[in-house]
């Protein structure tokens, strides 16, 4: 899942920290898990989370043990209740024989 499209006009890693850390909005992410899983120099990646943090669109939440990077509830898309629409691929793999 990505973040609003309203959030993914910033810089490129802040996107794609945004965009990782909704894929797993209930659990957060580490630093460590965050390095992982965004492909950004470790600079680059501190001054996103930096920027992200002034702008109020990531919650840092610290049980003593770790320290867990959360989206802010508004970066977060709101899930259709109904199911997806069909895809292209979808409705031609349906309708043509193979």
């Amino acid at each position: 899942m990505k973040a609003k499209r309203e959030y993914r006009n910033r810089e490129r890693t802040e996107v794609a920290v945004l965009d990782a850390l909704v894929d797993r909005a209930d659990d957060g992410m580490t630093v460590f898990e965050l390095r992982a899983a965004v492909e950004a120099e470790i600079d680059d990646l501190e001054d996103a989370l930096a920027t992200l943090k002034t702008d109020g669109l990531i919650v840092v939440e610290s049980d003593g043990d770790q320290t867990l990077i959360k989206p802010a509830d508004r970066v977060i898309p709101e899930v259709p209740d109904e199911e997806p629409e069909e895809s292209i691929g979808d409705w031609l793999r349906d309708r043509l024989p193979f």
